[in-house]
């Protein structure tokens, strides 16, 4: 049976240069992307998993990246005068933040 600190030092072998903070990270993201932490012990699958959450949270955090971008062009207005533009801004953010809470707690993305 494989536990969180065997997955941590396989990610450490695959990382060695990995903060604890990255492993930690690492570990919770692809615990929660298999159905269960044993099918990681395969080094094919894990880096299968490795490899798609890889993307997804390359994915995750370029549009984060953008839409922080946004947000900050956005406070830079009088919330007052918005416009629908503006607007859609705010729900894109809150799409791309739940997102990422997702990838985190291991949740299929809720559809808005």
């Amino acid at each position: 049976m494989m536990t969180c600190h065997d997955l941590a030092e396989r990610i450490e072998e695959m990382q060695p240069d990995a903060k604890p903070s990255d492993v930690a990270r690492l570990c919770l993201l692809l615990t929660n992307h298999v159905e269960t932490i044993d099918g990681l012990h395969d080094q094919e699958t894990l880096a299968e998993a490795w490899q798609e959450m890889g993307i997804r949270l390359q994915a995750a955090t370029d549009q984060h990246a953008a839409m922080t971008e946004d947000l900050e062009q956005l406070a830079e207005t009088d919330p007052s005068v918005f416009d629908m533009e503006q607007i859609w801004v705010l729900l894109r953010a809150i799409k791309v933040q739940s997102q990422v809470l997702q990838l985190y707690v291991g949740r299929p993305p809720m559809e808005v």
